[in-house]
């Protein structure tokens, strides 16, 4: 029984790796069933014992692509605050250091970063709650420093205000590495991000 559940760990592991390998290379739309068997050196029928299907396999990749853009968040929060200053002086900085941090991430790690948010579940299926408490201990990276800047706001409204903030930045994201408007080099997109958010934290520190 032991020896049977470490098998079906080591290959869910093995699976793991080579779908991550497949999608910060090609994508996730490149991940083939009969593709990662041949490459992990199990039966085709063998990846469903471990996953139900290809989409769990995507969301256990997300899940380390969450990973390593915390640590690239938590990184920046802390050389912001290294920097520092008053509270909200590094409140400000913070945030447009966190916006900047997120470029980096989705213009370094592309296939990673497409997987997060183009990746749609099947009809039918919903999230797991540990994908869900991913996405908000991501989202707890901007609510500290909205924290400093509105400290009157009730935790629910700046929840919400973090995922404004976030969607404005994750659009200039977007349309900037793109080019769906206009393409932009990455040292300019990185100045327009931050004088964007840096209008905006401004805008809350006196709202």
């Amino acid at each position: 029984m032991a020896k049977a559940k470490a098998r079906r760990e080591e290959l869910r592991e093995k699976l793991i790796e080579a779908a991550e390998k497949t999608i910060v290379a090609q994508g996730h739309a490149a991940l083939k069933a009969r593709a990662l068997a041949e490459e992990v050196g199990c039966a085709l029928g063998a990846i469903y014992t471990v996953f139900p299907d290809l989409a769990a396999l995507i969301l256990a990749v997300n899940a380390r692509s969450f990973a390593l853009l915390g640590t690239i968040l938590s990184r920046e929060a802390e050389a912001a605050a290294a920097a520092g200053g008053g509270p909200r002086a590094i409140a400000n900085r913070t945030l447009i250091a966190l916006a900047n941090g997120y470029l980096d991430f989705a213009a370094n790690h592309g296939g990673r970063w497409h997987a997060l948010f183009d990746f749609r579940l099947p009809d039918g299926q919903e999230l797991p709650a540990e994908h869900l408490r991913q996405q908000e201990t991501l989202f707890q990276h901007l609510e500290t420093p909205l924290a400093a800047l509105q400290p009157a706001l009730p935790p629910s409204e700046r929840a919400l205000l973090a995922r404004s903030l976030f969607s404005a930045a994750h659009g200039m994201v977007l349309l900037g590495l793109e080019g769906k408007l206009v393409q932009l080099p990455l040292p300019y997109l990185r100045e327009q991000i931050a004088l964007v958010v840096s209008a905006m934290g401004r805008g809350l520190e006196s709202a």
